[in-house]
């Protein structure tokens, strides 16, 4: 808020309003556009996270459906061997052994469950065989054909626990063999699952329909119980991808198995630590954006704010000092431009009613200054002639006709040809005329002197300026004097001013009373010379000039009168 003359100015620039407006549907254009591309973009990065997810979900089914397929390819050439003869049958599953490393055992049991032979190169079984994990018998009857059993450490050879997976198969050959199972390494298809990441912490694992992990990179923890897995609700899942809050899961069934692979990522880091780098990014772009358009929107508003600023200085600049104004038109748009064009003819038009009204300003002060003169001349009249009067009562009648000769003196000088300023010389004269009437009057009970610096003679003041003050000194300041009295008039010069100093040694006043004086109406007749004399000077130079009255009681009182230096010539323009 600004305050001026007392006059409270509120409101908006333009350019405040026009960066504001710009900012402000920037802003929300860009928030609304930030939010919705990081919406879409988030939507985007899970749903890029889903199909990550469940192309390497899928390359490791399609990996462990290989695996069972060359399981069964394997299992079909050990069947076809079993039906051949003794000898025939160990040298096939010899070289079958020798070319396929990956097998490490082929047993046979008998319908009662008993292992009847095993096939190992280099190996034998051992003679007391504790737990066969390779065969169940009760499963085997119960699955009425082929079944294949989770990774299980093989536990038929001494001192040689590879990590294996069986598939047995019921024969039907008639003959003594009813089972036969083939071990197959499992540890390729391990080492690929452990490879298997998806994101830094994403894994896989293996589980069958029922939902009993077949495998887990991180068997160790789950029988530890420092981890878990919600197979039950994964196993009752489509094959497909699935968000969980912060995990996503996808699930693949095996071909022509019972067997799951499910696929665990997360989140964090598949989607959200893309997204807040996406986030920081847009709020970076959002940035350059902004103060793109708030550059914009200045410059902007400078273009359209800088003519009407001038505008708004040039009328400061007129509320200042609308005499010595002189208006340039400003440019800018065609609003602007007869917005200039009419201040301009405001300004010409104000301008001539101003000199209108000085002029009748100053007729109307030498108005005022008739009338204050009109004031004093018969108050100084009526003074001076009831002294002659007195003094032709006494008899004095010499001393009555010096005093008329004075007073013709006087009333030469106060004419003074309707002029209101004379020259300080004349008005000198004046005084020290009317101190001679007045030391008749009082028959030498008061001295005068003069004390006028001559440079001081050749300026103007106002007439009848000294003698109300000398009056007013005579009669209240010497008159209830015992002793004698004293009036002393200086005139010197201060800087550009001149100052008149009337001095006495009467009685003096009070600061009231002095300030009655100044401010007594023309109804009192006490001090009224005082007054006018005051009032002509501050109306014809201003507040800063007139009446500076000093006074101690039975001390003095002193009158100092300042008034601007004044020369021939150019007193009529004061």
């Amino acid at each position: 808020m600004i305050v001026k003359d007392g006059v409270s100015r509120t409101g908006l620039r333009i350019t405040t309003i026009l960066v504001s407006m710009v900012l402000g549907v920037v802003a929300v254009i860009l928030c609304s556009s930030i939010l919705l591309f990081l919406n879409r973009y988030r939507s985007a990065m899970v749903q890029s996270a889903l199909t990550s997810s469940d192309q390497a979900v899928s390359q490791v089914s399609n990996t462990v459906g290989n695996y069972l397929q060359s399981m069964e390819q394997a299992m079909s050439l050990v069947e076809w061997s079993l039906l051949e003869s003794a000898d025939n049958r160990n040298q096939l599953l010899d070289a079958f052994l020798t070319f396929r490393p990956d097998v490490v055992a082929v047993t046979s049991y008998s319908p009662s469950g008993k292992m009847l032979d095993c096939w190992c190169l280099d190996r034998e079984p051992r003679e007391v065989i504790y737990q066969n994990l390779s065969f169940n018998l009760d499963r085997a009857r119960a699955s009425g054909g082929a079944y294949m059993t989770a990774p299980h450490v093989e536990s038929i050879f001494e001192g040689y626990y590879p990590w294996v997976v069986t598939m047995t198969v019921p024969l039907e050959s008639g003959n003594q063999t009813a089972w036969v199972s083939l071990d197959l390494s499992f540890s390729s298809i391990s080492t690929y699952i452990n490879n298997v990441s998806i994101g830094q912490r994403g894994y896989c694992f293996l589980m069958d329909k029922e939902g009993n992990i077949v495998y887990h990179p991180q068997q160790q923890l789950l029988y530890a119980g420092l981890k878990s897995e919600d197979t039950t609700s994964l196993a009752s899942l489509a094959d497909g991808a699935y968000v969980n809050d912060t995990v996503i899961y996808s699930v693949t069934s095996v071909a022509d198995s019972d067997w799951r692979i499910v696929g665990v990522s997360y989140v964090d880091e598949m989607v959200n630590r893309s997204f807040r780098e996406m986030i920081r990014l847009s709020l970076a772009l959002g940035v350059v954006m902004l103060a793109a358009a708030v550059l914009t929107s200045f410059l902007l508003s400078r273009l359209l704010a800088r003519p009407l600023r001038g505008l708004a200085d040039a009328m400061e600049s007129f509320e200042t000092d609308a005499d010595h104004f002189t208006y340039l038109p400003v440019g800018g748009t065609r609003e602007v431009q007869e917005l200039s064009g009419s201040f301009e003819h405001m300004v010409l038009r104000i301008q001539r009613l101003m000199t209108t009204v000085r002029e009748e300003e100053i007729n109307l002060r030498k108005t005022e200054l008739k009338a204050l003169q009109a004031q004093i001349n018969p108050h100084f009249l009526y003074n001076t002639l009831d002294s002659i009067a007195w003094m032709c009562e006494q008899g004095r009648n010499d001393d009555a006709v010096k005093m008329i000769h004075a007073l013709a003196r006087l009333f030469r000088i106060s004419i003074s040809k309707g002029h209101e300023l004379i020259p300080i010389a004349k008005e000198i004269e004046h005084a020290e005329s009317y101190l001679q009437i007045q030391k008749y009057r009082y028959k030498n009970q008061f001295t005068y002197e003069f004390d006028v610096d001559p440079a001081c003679l050749n300026y103007y003041c106002n007439k009848i300026t000294l003698q109300p003050i000398i009056e007013n000194a005579i009669n209240h300041g010497l008159d209830l004097l015992v002793d004698e009295g004293r009036i002393t008039v200086q005139v010197r010069q201060d800087g550009e001013d001149i100052v008149f100093d009337v001095r006495d040694n009467g009685v003096g006043m009070s600061d009231e009373l002095i300030q009655s004086i100044l401010q007594r109406g023309p109804e009192d007749r006490t001090g009224i010379g005082i007054r006018n004399v005051n009032d002509r000077l501050q109306i014809y130079f201003g507040k800063q000039y007139g009446l500076h009255i000093s006074s101690e009681p039975d001390v003095g009182t002193c009158v100092e009168i300042r008034m601007p230096k004044i020369q021939e010539g150019d007193y009529e323009t004061k």
